[in-house]
């Protein structure tokens, strides 16, 4: 299916949000994640099922100052 992943068309067979973030390369990361821009808490991701032409924010703290 073909979604958007902040902002850059992104193709996936990943059908949660948690499994996607799995893919990206996210497992077990302090991410923050929207979905259609609505934030996702980090325990619900599991049960928020992705569908074509969703629009998937992910964001990652940065360090330094």
């Amino acid at each position: 299916m073909q979604i958007l992943v902040n902002g850059e068309r992104f193709t996936t067979e990943a059908s949660s949000l948690d499994e996607l973030c799995g893919v990206l390369g996210f497992a077990g990361a302090k991410i923050a994640t929207a979905v259609n821009g609505c934030f996702v808490a980090a325990a619900a991701r599991a049960r928020i099922h992705l569908s074509e032409s969703d629009e998937i924010e992910i964001v990652a703290p940065r360090q330094g100052g």
